[in-house]
């Protein structure tokens, strides 16, 4: 089940929005999703890759010819914006180097309480596990972080494949710290909530996995 929808102005940014969020495909997988024919994806691909946009390799599937799979190269990822990333580190090492780590962790505290405020208002009345997470998927894709929930079994999965601030959480790593506090308060304190995949520790997406308790 999935649920973020693929919302961009033109054919390329459609193209470069699936690799993000899917991870890499092969041409029919891409035309399969966008609605369109194999030789369409083929001859979009092949232009982005004269952009440097996206890399090409192939891979062999079990029986039958190896697969070319799409993916984004740097320069692709680098469409999908940092939200002010020189001004932001600059303030995170003047506040380390001026004011002192305690400093520094209160500001994030401070941050957290205010994310915090604003995702308890957003969500007010909104009732129910699945519910929850498709509100939170639309705010938190609205602040750049292409979100999305699946379900597998009982167990949630909620996905962040992209990270806007991902140069400040790799220059300081008690932002994510506080980013998973915030999500324990928002999914609610009774739900096991852990993180699987890591973007600052090199995965393409962020994955955290939602699981109500075990009963005793």
């Amino acid at each position: 089940m999935e649920n973020y929808p693929i919302r961009t102005k033109n054919a390329a940014d459609r193209f470069l929005t699936l690799l993000k969020t899917k991870g890499p495909l092969s041409a029919a997988e891409l035309a399969g999703e966008l609605g369109i024919t194999g030789e369409g994806a083929r001859l979009q691909l092949l232009k982005l890759a004269e952009e440097g946009l996206v890399q090409s390799e192939s891979i062999s599937r079990g029986v039958g010819r190896p697969v070319l799979i799409w993916s984004l190269t740097p320069m692709g990822n680098a469409r999908f914006p940092d939200t002010h990333t020189e001004l932001t580190l600059q303030f995170i090492q003047t506040i380390k180097t001026v004011l002192g780590q305690e400093a520094l962790e209160s500001v994030i505290d401070a941050r957290e309480k205010k994310q915090l405020t604003k995702y308890s208002i957003a969500l007010e009345g909104v009732t129910g596990l699945e519910n929850r997470l498709t509100s939170f998927a639309a705010i938190r894709s609205g602040e750049g972080y292409l979100a999305e929930w699946k379900k597998e079994g009982d167990t949630y999965y909620f996905i962040e494949n992209h990270c806007p601030i991902c140069c400040a959480a790799t220059e300081c790593d008690n932002i994510c710290t506080s980013e998973m506090r915030t999500f324990v308060s928002i999914l609610g304190q009774e739900m096991n909530v852990s993180r699987k995949e890591h973007i600052i520790n090199g995965a393409r997406r962020c994955v955290y996995r939602i699981e109500a308790p075990t009963a005793k």
